[in-house]
């Protein structure tokens, strides 16, 4: 977006507006399950901005409003390049706690995916398996800092991994994140899963059965959280379907899942169903990737990293992000050379 003169105006509004006052031309660009996204005018600094609020029925529930503002908060203590920085949080008498961030440029890279899986041409110039891998490494720089501070995300997936058009790569909404040392979600509203399932140990004498795939990844529709799950059920990791404590290696295991989506063009646990895709997560084994997708030229070596990072057990996986940044290091070195090639 070009800067305009007027935004540049040595002159600031007389009365000087405050709160919600400050910021013209709302515009609703999106809404999800009790909250509402605006586009807006800074009257004060010249910029347009996002300003996040709750839908009308929830602005006065004690739960949602807490959650908001917790929200804003963890995002606002992340002061990193791959999260939206938030400038101001606040309240407002008729539209209650709302908070306001940096507007962002781009596309969420699962829209980038369906493209890529559709054929779009330029997409598919845009996003060769070098760049998709590129962007799964960003998102996992992102956490290794926000787990040096003490934040698990708990929903690391394509949707919420933002791909700017100037090759920025922001990972988003941290409303479900679980800050060190806390064990429940506010209020208790949120859950994780009321069943305890069982997981497939690693070095088990039978094999674990295999997934069975679903096909046509373009057209599958999202499965979304039920019963206020926290996290979105195709990337949850087993101990968070299990109801048992979780670690920085559960983000470990998402962003495996979205690894392999991102260089396969498929989703390794997708069931035909909520109960059907969280069993294919604690008792079977997807197919590798490069053997799931040929067409993708995808390297055996990707198979043996993904498949570490989404191990039914947290001791089999990568223990940090930093461990999955070297060996994606390497891949990328092994992925241009054969671009190159």
């Amino acid at each position: 977006m070009m800067l305009s003169l007027s935004s540049t105006d040595i002159q600031l509004p007389s009365p000087r507006p405050q709160g919600l006052a400050k910021y013209s031309d709302l515009t609703e660009m999106a809404r999800g399950g009790n909250g509402v996204l605006y586009v807006a005018h800074d009257q004060i600094v010249g910029r347009t901005v996002v300003i996040k609020m709750l839908l009308p029925e929830y602005r006065l529930d004690r739960g949602y409003r807490r959650r908001l503002l917790r929200e804003a908060r963890v995002t606002a203590q992340l002061e990193h390049p791959g999260t939206v920085p938030v400038h101001e949080i606040g309240e407002d008498e008729e539209f209650g706690i709302y908070y306001v961030m940096k507007r962002i440029s781009g596309e969420n890279f699962f829209s980038v995916l369906r493209q890529f899986a559709k054929g779009d041409e330029k997409v598919t110039a845009a996003f060769p398996l070098h760049r998709r891998i590129e962007i799964i490494r960003d998102t996992c720089q992102t956490l290794v800092f926000a787990h040096a501070s003490g934040v698990i995300h708990r929903d690391v997936k394509p949707e919420n991994i933002w791909v700017g058009n100037f090759g920025e790569v922001t990972l988003l909404d941290w409303g479900a994140a679980k800050v060190w040392g806390e064990s429940v979600m506010d209020d208790g509203r949120y859950m994780t899963s009321p069943v305890r399932r069982r997981v497939v140990e690693d070095e088990q004498a039978d094999e674990p059965k295999a997934v069975n795939h679903q096909a046509e990844y373009e057209k599958m529709p999202t499965l979304t959280p039920a019963n206020q799950l926290l996290g979105t059920p195709t990337y949850m990791s087993p101990e968070q379907i299990s109801n048992r404590d979780i670690d920085e290696r559960s983000d470990v295991f998402s962003t495996g899942v979205c690894l392999y989506e991102a260089m396969a063009i498929a989703e390794p646990f997708r069931g035909k169903d909520q109960e059907e895709t969280f069993d294919n997560i604690c008792m079977r084994q997807p197919t590798p990737p490069s053997e799931r997708s040929p067409k993708q030229q995808i390297p055996k070596e990707a198979d043996q990293i993904v498949l570490k990072a989404i191990a039914k057990q947290t001791a089999s996986r990568y223990q940090t992000m930093r461990d999955l940044i070297t060996d994606l290091d390497e891949l990328l070195l092994i992925v241009r050379q054969g671009d190159s090639d």
